[in-house]
Protein backbone atom coordinates (compact mmCIF):
# COMPACT_ATOMS: atom_id res chain seq x y z
CA UNK A 1 0.00 0.00 0.00
CA UNK A 2 1.28 3.59 -1.22
CA UNK A 3 1.66 6.17 1.11
CA UNK A 4 1.35 9.90 -0.37
CA UNK A 5 3.30 12.59 1.02
CA UNK A 6 1.38 16.22 1.89
CA UNK A 7 3.73 18.43 0.39
CA UNK A 8 3.77 21.48 2.11
CA UNK A 9 5.19 24.73 0.93
CA UNK A 10 8.05 25.76 3.52
CA UNK A 11 7.37 29.50 3.54
CA UNK A 12 3.44 29.14 3.39
CA UNK A 13 3.52 27.30 6.18
CA UNK A 14 5.82 29.69 8.36
CA UNK A 15 3.65 32.57 7.38
CA UNK A 16 0.63 30.81 8.64
CA UNK A 17 1.79 30.35 11.96
CA UNK A 18 2.73 33.88 11.97
CA UNK A 19 -0.79 34.78 10.80
CA UNK A 20 -2.19 32.51 13.49
CA UNK A 21 -0.12 34.69 16.11
CA UNK A 22 -1.69 38.12 14.75
CA UNK A 23 -5.16 36.74 15.04
CA UNK A 24 -4.94 35.25 18.49
CA UNK A 25 -3.29 38.78 19.95
CA UNK A 26 -5.82 40.93 17.91
CA UNK A 27 -8.56 38.68 18.86
CA UNK A 28 -7.98 39.76 22.79
CA UNK A 29 -8.90 43.44 22.10
CA UNK A 30 -12.26 42.33 20.75
CA UNK A 31 -15.61 43.84 22.71
CA UNK A 32 -13.48 45.40 25.34
CA UNK A 33 -13.76 49.38 26.29
CA UNK A 34 -11.43 51.68 25.64
CA UNK A 35 -10.25 51.49 29.67
CA UNK A 36 -10.14 47.71 29.22
CA UNK A 37 -7.80 47.18 26.34
CA UNK A 38 -5.08 49.83 28.33
CA UNK A 39 -5.14 48.38 31.80
CA UNK A 40 -1.85 47.93 33.08
CA UNK A 41 -2.87 44.52 34.67
CA UNK A 42 1.14 43.65 36.15
CA UNK A 43 3.77 45.51 37.43
CA UNK A 44 5.73 46.43 34.60
CA UNK A 45 2.39 47.59 33.30
CA UNK A 46 1.60 44.44 30.54
CA UNK A 47 -1.60 46.30 28.77
CA UNK A 48 -3.55 44.48 26.01
CA UNK A 49 -3.40 47.82 23.24
CA UNK A 50 0.02 47.80 24.44
CA UNK A 51 1.16 44.29 23.08
CA UNK A 52 -0.35 45.03 19.82
CA UNK A 53 1.87 48.22 19.61
CA UNK A 54 5.03 46.27 20.62
CA UNK A 55 3.93 43.88 18.08
CA UNK A 56 3.43 46.18 15.36
CA UNK A 57 7.33 47.76 15.72
CA UNK A 58 8.69 44.17 16.27
CA UNK A 59 7.49 43.42 12.85
CA UNK A 60 8.60 46.60 11.43
CA UNK A 61 12.13 46.26 12.11
CA UNK A 62 12.53 42.20 11.73
CA UNK A 63 10.86 42.10 8.06
CA UNK A 64 11.91 45.68 7.43
CA UNK A 65 15.68 47.06 8.55
CA UNK A 66 16.68 43.37 9.14
CA UNK A 67 16.20 43.30 5.06
CA UNK A 68 17.43 46.76 4.03
CA UNK A 69 13.48 47.89 3.46
CA UNK A 70 13.31 50.04 5.77
CA UNK A 71 9.50 51.12 6.93
CA UNK A 72 9.20 54.23 5.69
CA UNK A 73 9.04 56.97 8.23
CA UNK A 74 9.10 55.21 11.44
CA UNK A 75 7.76 56.13 14.79
CA UNK A 76 10.39 57.14 17.00
CA UNK A 77 9.15 54.44 19.60
CA UNK A 78 10.13 51.77 17.28
CA UNK A 79 14.24 53.36 16.91
CA UNK A 80 16.69 52.91 19.32
CA UNK A 81 16.23 56.43 20.64
CA UNK A 82 13.01 55.57 22.34
CA UNK A 83 11.81 56.19 25.40
CA UNK A 84 11.86 53.27 27.92
CA UNK A 85 9.00 50.90 26.82
CA UNK A 86 7.12 53.31 24.89
CA UNK A 87 6.36 50.90 22.85
CA UNK A 88 4.39 48.67 25.24
CA UNK A 89 1.44 51.24 25.73
CA UNK A 90 -0.78 53.92 23.69
CA UNK A 91 -0.31 57.94 24.88
CA UNK A 92 -3.33 59.59 25.07
CA UNK A 93 -3.24 60.56 21.66
CA UNK A 94 -2.76 57.39 20.08
CA UNK A 95 -6.42 56.35 19.76
CA UNK A 96 -7.28 52.29 19.63
CA UNK A 97 -8.24 53.04 16.38
CA UNK A 98 -4.60 54.52 14.92
CA UNK A 99 -2.64 51.70 16.53
CA UNK A 100 -4.66 48.87 15.13
CA UNK A 101 -4.45 50.46 11.66
CA UNK A 102 -0.98 51.36 11.96
CA UNK A 103 -0.42 47.24 12.69
CA UNK A 104 -2.74 46.59 9.74
CA UNK A 105 0.07 49.13 7.66
CA UNK A 106 3.22 47.18 9.39
CA UNK A 107 1.36 43.62 8.89
CA UNK A 108 0.93 44.32 5.21
CA UNK A 109 4.22 46.24 4.64
CA UNK A 110 5.90 42.18 6.58
CA UNK A 111 3.77 40.44 4.25
CA UNK A 112 5.11 41.96 1.15
CA UNK A 113 8.80 41.23 2.53
CA UNK A 114 7.73 37.77 3.25
CA UNK A 115 6.40 37.21 -0.35
CA UNK A 116 8.96 38.86 -2.57
CA UNK A 117 12.09 37.63 -0.67
CA UNK A 118 13.36 33.93 -0.83
CA UNK A 119 13.80 32.17 2.67
CA UNK A 120 17.22 32.10 2.46
CA UNK A 121 17.47 36.12 1.70
CA UNK A 122 20.23 37.21 3.93
CA UNK A 123 19.59 39.76 6.54
CA UNK A 124 21.37 41.25 9.74
CA UNK A 125 19.78 42.24 12.92
CA UNK A 126 22.15 44.89 14.08
CA UNK A 127 20.85 44.97 17.33
CA UNK A 128 21.86 41.12 18.23
CA UNK A 129 25.01 40.62 19.88
CA UNK A 130 27.97 39.83 17.49
CA UNK A 131 28.86 36.51 15.78
CA UNK A 132 24.52 35.74 15.70
CA UNK A 133 23.69 39.10 13.35
CA UNK A 134 23.59 37.47 10.12
CA UNK A 135 19.87 35.43 9.70
CA UNK A 136 18.02 34.50 6.71
CA UNK A 137 14.34 35.43 6.32
CA UNK A 138 13.31 31.99 6.82
CA UNK A 139 15.52 32.46 10.33
CA UNK A 140 13.24 35.42 10.66
CA UNK A 141 9.89 34.15 9.91
CA UNK A 142 10.39 31.86 13.20
CA UNK A 143 11.71 34.29 15.67
CA UNK A 144 9.11 36.31 14.81
CA UNK A 145 6.11 33.44 15.02
CA UNK A 146 7.81 32.53 18.53
CA UNK A 147 7.18 36.26 19.94
CA UNK A 148 4.16 36.93 18.37
CA UNK A 149 3.03 33.75 19.92
CA UNK A 150 4.39 34.38 23.26
CA UNK A 151 3.05 37.69 23.08
CA UNK A 152 -0.36 36.64 22.40
CA UNK A 153 -0.10 34.17 25.49
CA UNK A 154 0.20 37.39 27.58
CA UNK A 155 -2.62 38.45 26.65
CA UNK A 156 -4.34 35.59 26.84
CA UNK A 157 -3.64 35.99 30.93
CA UNK A 158 -4.47 40.12 30.83
CA UNK A 159 -7.79 38.83 28.59
CA UNK A 160 -8.75 36.49 31.66
CA UNK A 161 -7.88 39.07 33.98
CA UNK A 162 -9.96 41.45 33.10
CA UNK A 163 -13.20 40.20 32.35
CA UNK A 164 -12.54 36.14 32.48
CA UNK A 165 -12.53 35.64 28.99
CA UNK A 166 -10.29 32.50 27.76
CA UNK A 167 -9.48 30.87 24.39
CA UNK A 168 -6.65 30.09 22.35
CA UNK A 169 -8.16 31.44 19.29
CA UNK A 170 -11.56 32.86 17.49
CA UNK A 171 -13.73 29.96 16.95
CA UNK A 172 -11.28 26.94 19.23
CA UNK A 173 -11.31 27.88 22.86
CA UNK A 174 -9.02 24.99 23.23
CA UNK A 175 -10.71 24.51 26.67
CA UNK A 176 -12.30 21.83 28.62
CA UNK A 177 -16.13 21.15 27.66
CA UNK A 178 -16.57 21.95 31.63
CA UNK A 179 -19.79 24.05 33.00
CA UNK A 180 -18.96 27.32 34.79
CA UNK A 181 -19.21 26.29 38.09
CA UNK A 182 -16.56 23.73 37.47
CA UNK A 183 -14.13 26.46 37.30
CA UNK A 184 -14.03 28.02 41.06
CA UNK A 185 -13.78 24.78 42.42
CA UNK A 186 -11.20 23.74 40.76
CA UNK A 187 -9.16 27.10 41.54
CA UNK A 188 -10.31 26.10 44.73
CA UNK A 189 -8.52 22.86 44.66
CA UNK A 190 -4.93 23.87 43.22
CA UNK A 191 -4.66 26.41 46.45
CA UNK A 192 -5.38 23.48 48.63
CA UNK A 193 -2.19 21.64 46.98
CA UNK A 194 -0.19 24.98 46.80
CA UNK A 195 -0.84 25.33 50.87
CA UNK A 196 -0.05 21.75 51.51
CA UNK A 197 2.89 21.54 49.53
CA UNK A 198 4.46 24.44 51.10
CA UNK A 199 3.55 23.31 54.34
CA UNK A 200 5.33 20.18 53.90
CA UNK A 201 8.18 21.54 52.41
CA UNK A 202 8.71 23.53 55.69
CA UNK A 203 8.33 20.06 57.51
Amino acid sequence: MSETLLVVDEKQLLHGYLTAARSALLWKLEGLPEYDVRRPLTPTGTNLLGLVKHAAGVELNYFGRVFGRPFPNPPLWSTADAAPASDMYATLEESRESVLEFYAQVRSFADATITELPLDAPGEVTWWSEGRRAVTLRHILVQVSIELHRHAGHADVVRELIDGAVGMQDGNTNMPGVPESWWPEHHARLEEIALASARALQG
